[in-house]
């Protein structure tokens, strides 16, 4: 992000309406090597194309801010890789983490891994270092630390049914294993800080917080949410495109005032659950209307948005979720177009 985008990002979540109105997508893997024409797993593996292709979406789009920006990721693979979890990475499908903890016994004799050394967090840190300077030339910085949270970790390195049914059937040993992922996550993050002194900002990704109830979130979320969150950074963004009604409430106490979520899922409300002290990004549906719809559907959403809305403070227009795959060109711009046009 540039200098200007960044404060423009924290007058948003500090209450100001900006003219022309903000507009902010989460683009990685998933969308971005095939938008610049080139497979995911040479996204992957190539620095030069990594850089090139992030440069022209910046290039591209300057009028939106792109969340964190230059992500460097290996998709689902990263965080659980330091738990030893096997990869696979097919050349042009989403890489795939599988589980490694067959029971729930196996979690006593877990360590918290080394973030500088374990699985490939620090190849995602060595990429940014080696790029940086083509970065900072570009007029953008390192903005963030980036993780998925620890209950999606702990899902990928258990199986998700196995670790929701750990929470019913062995709390004890559940909390071992999201409290040993949270210190792995302190000090992923705290790293990724002192790499890069311009981060201000701490995105986590967890989508296993819509999987249940309020109640559960409370006692295996909440604390440890909170505590990655008590770092001292200006923008702490929480992504969760799965159900969030449950979990909404919790988000200011858990320190959060950046929250992108699924489509489905009203801003008013979510406003109002929220006390209107958290931005939204979003949210419009990602893949029936952003990726499949025509630029006039993507325009009709937009407006449609925008004037259900009854309160613009705090909301940078957006996808409910993270830019999904096929998205066009000329789709992003009506979008851009249609919440900066009126």
């Amino acid at each position: 992000m540039t200098d200007q985008q960044w404060n423009d990002l924290k007058s948003v979540v500090n209450g100001e309406v900006p003219s022309p109105l903000p507009v902010g997508f989460i683009i990685d893997s998933p969308w971005l090597p095939n938008w610049f024409g080139i497979s995911i797993l040479d996204y992957f593996t190539s620095d030069e194309l990594w850089m090139k292709s992030n440069l022209k979406a910046i290039e591209t789009f300057p009028e939106a801010m792109f969340l964190p920006g230059f992500w460097s990721e290996y998709g689902m693979c990263s965080e659980p890789s330091a738990f030893g979890a096997r990869s696979s990475f097919p050349e042009n499908e989403f890489p795939h983490a599988f589980p490694n903890l067959t029971s729930v016994e196996q979690i006593a004799s877990l360590a918290v891994p080394d973030p500088s050394k374990a699985g490939l967090g620090p190849l995602n840190l060595n990429r940014l270092r080696l790029n940086r300077e083509k970065i900072e030339a570009s007029g953008h910085r390192v903005r963030f630390s980036v993780s998925r949270g620890p209950l999606n970790i702990a899902s990928y390195l258990m199986g998700t049914t196995e670790f929701l049914t750990a929470m019913m059937t062995h709390p004890g040993e559940t909390h071992r294993l999201i409290r040993i992922i949270t210190d792995y996550l302190a000090g992923f993050h705290e790293l990724q800080r002192n790499t890069f002194p311009d981060i201000d900002g701490i995105l986590m990704l967890d989508d296993i917080i819509g999987f249940i109830s309020g109640d559960q979130f409370a006692e295996f979320g909440l604390p440890y949410f909170r505590e990655l969150y008590s770092a001292g950074v200006s923008i702490k963004f929480l992504h969760n495109d799965a159900g969030c009604t449950e979990s909404v409430r919790y988000l200011p106490e858990m320190g959060v005032n950046l929250f992108n979520m699924g489509f489905d899922t009203d801003l008013n409300l979510l406003k109002e659950l929220t006390g209107n002290r958290v931005t939204m990004l979003g949210n419009i549906p990602p893949r029936d209307v952003l990726a499949r719809g025509t630029a006039e559907d993507v325009r009709d959403a937009v407006r449609a948005l925008r004037k259900g809305l009854k309160d613009p403070s705090r909301v940078i227009f957006s996808c409910g979720g993270g830019m999904p795959p096929g998205v066009s060109t000329g789709n992003i711009r009506a979008f851009i177009d249609a919440v900066q046009s009126g």
